[in-house]
């Protein structure tokens, strides 16, 4: 089955970078969805930014929540995908989850993505 494999995660200054990478362990459909998620300390988790696989799904384009606009970008390539998070604020510290799905509907709006990776741990100091 299709297993996710985070890196990238550590401790940081406010204003200082990361880039998270995501391994798959196989070949996934170009109309596939890949995503991060973060999960604050004592918080749900919440779908940060989603990309499609070899295209944007149906027309759409990489997608942001509000919070992270202008500050992270994702990306990916033929195997992996990556999340280069600049301008760190305290309030991004939590767990990051690598996430993906066959559908956009179910990654990015109802935020249930079939696949999981275990997650890497991001700290920002104030």
């Amino acid at each position: 089955q299709l297993r996710l494999l985070e890196s990238g995660g550590g401790s940081v200054q406010a204003g200082g970078s990361l880039r998270l990478s995501c391994s798959r362990s196989e070949f996934i459909a170009n109309n596939w969805v890949m995503g991060w998620f973060h999960q604050p300390p004592g918080a749900v988790r919440e779908a940060v930014a989603a990309i499609g696989i070899g295209g944007n799904p149906r027309g759409y384009g990489p997608s942001y929540t509000d919070s992270v606009k202008g500050r992270f970008t994702i990306s990916e390539d033929s195997n992996t995908v990556y999340l280069q998070m600049n301008d760190l604020k305290p309030e991004d510290t939590g767990v990051y989850y690598c996430a993906a799905d066959p559908s956009y509907l179910q990654l990015w709006v109802e935020e249930r993505p079939a696949y999981w990776g275990q997650g890497t741990q991001v700290t920002v100091s104030s």
